[in-house]
């Protein structure tokens, strides 16, 4: 019985043993070759093809002839194979962990989604109280009861600062204004602050709310550059709410304290008012 590791079977492949009868013949010249790299054409393979079945003839025959040939397997193939066991288990462990590190991944980036639809409802849920909350305390300051309050402490500066507001914040602005009429009362301050609310309530179509505040604008009949103007106003707002006597008097009070230095727009419309409400 002859035996021959799984190795030396491989290198007698490659270099064409031949069994011939009852002999063995060794191709000594091609054992140094073995070292040598190996083009693979097609003529080599044709070459190992025909030296495979030649070495399967001659295993056939002494196995016929009561001489088998045994392969043993060899240590190191041995070794390597279970080297290559382990590999695979590590390689089937590290896909599982994979496999499970994906479906984790999974699971957080649906966590994470909805967290952050959570976040963008809890935003517009926060930016709609916080826009409640400003609403409410903004209606909270402009309905307060207005008191005496000076921020720079001169009645002038008072109301430039009044009059800048009301370009950036209407209903602030107006109530600034209402504040130097409360602080500095019986000033030429708090008059055209007067005048100037009476022009706010016109414009929010309110001529009769307006009234007031024109009259208490002119009490004592000042002597101040918009007084003439506001006389006007006063008049127009009187006929629009169907006070005709109260509209020709203050026609009459424009004609008697400001037409001599009134503009000549203001004459033309003071007449104008005069023939329109019906004065005599």
């Amino acid at each position: 019985m002859i035996k021959l590791s799984f190795p030396r079977l491989l290198a007698l492949t490659a270099v064409g043993l031949v069994l011939a009868g009852g002999g063995v013949a060794v191709a000594q010249q091609a054992a140094p070759n073995i070292m040598q790299p190996i083009e693979w054409d097609k003529r080599r393979l044709d070459q190992l093809d025909r030296n495979v079945r030649r070495l399967e003839r001659a295993l056939t025959q002494r196995n016929a002839a009561g001489q088998p040939v045994l392969v043993e397997p060899d240590p190191e193939v041995v070794t390597l194979q279970g080297q290559f066991g382990l590999l695979s288990q590590r390689l089937e462990d590290l896909e599982a962990t994979v496999r499970r590190i994906n479906g984790d991944n999974e699971r957080l980036t649906f966590q994470l989604d909805e967290a952050q639809r959570d976040n963008a409802t809890l935003r517009t849920r926060i930016v709609d109280a916080e826009g409640r909350i400003e609403k409410l305390e903004r209606a909270a300051e402009l309905n307060a009861p207005i008191e005496a309050n000076s921020p720079t402490g001169d009645a002038g500066q008072d109301l430039a600062a009044a009059v800048r507001l009301m370009g950036e914040d209407r209903a602030r602005g107006a109530r600034a204004l209402e504040t130097v009429v409360v602080t500095w009362p019986d000033t030429p301050q708090a008059r055209e602050a007067n005048s100037r609310l009476g022009d706010i309530r016109v414009s929010a179509n309110d001529k009769a709310g307006a009234v007031a505040f024109y009259a208490a604008a002119l009490k004592d009949w000042p002597r101040i550059g918009w007084a003439a103007d506001t006389t006007l106003k006063l008049a127009d707002a009187l006929f629009a709410t169907d006070r005709k006597t109260q509209g020709c008097a203050a026609l009459a009070e424009f004609t008697r304290r400001y037409a001599p230095s009134a503009s000549d727009p203001q004459k033309a419309r003071a007449a104008q008012m005069k023939t329109a409400g019906g004065c005599s």
